[in-house]
């Protein structure tokens, strides 16, 4: 009875607020001085993960590196179950492969352009001496617009 008694008042001692403790040294400023010679970092800001992929924290990452090769090139992941639903079902996606493979047979026996070219730069445009000068003649005319570089 008495352990019970002991038990319960230190159950109500630990549920009362004690009083708070004071620092025994008054902080004179709040920020804290970098010491000399010790670099501060600046603002840490967290990037947003990617909408399409959503965070797994659990998902298997191997630790080793494959580089690609000549059977890797043509080999594509089987789509999942979700990438299945979301496509119509294996029945049209086994249809829209046939009619993608068809499609890159014929555009390579007509031997077409592809659809995506790369970017060919070209240098600037010239004007001719006499579009120089029909230009300057013109621009003294308006008497506002500037001489163009290079005169």
């Amino acid at each position: 009875m008495a352990m019970l008694g002991a038990l319960l008042a230190g159950a109500t001692q630990a549920q009362q607020a004690s009083p708070p403790v004071e620092d025994p040294l008054p902080a004179a400023d709040a920020t804290p001085q970098a010491a000399e010679g010790v670099r501060t970092l600046e603002e840490v800001r967290a990037l947003k993960p990617e909408d399409d992929q959503p965070l797994d924290l659990y998902r298997f990452r191997n630790p080793v590196k494959v580089e690609s090769n000549r059977f890797s090139r043509s080999w594509s992941e089987p789509p999942t179950p979700e990438q299945v639903s979301q496509s119509g079902g294996y029945l049209m996606m086994g249809i829209n492969y046939g009619l993608m493979a068809a499609a890159k047979g014929l555009h390579n026996l007509t031997g077409g352009r592809d659809q995506i070219q790369s970017a060919v730069a070209r240098p600037p445009p010239e004007l001719s001496e006499e579009q120089r000068r029909r230009a300057l003649r013109f621009c003294a005319r308006q008497e506002d617009c500037a001489a163009p570089p290079g005169n």
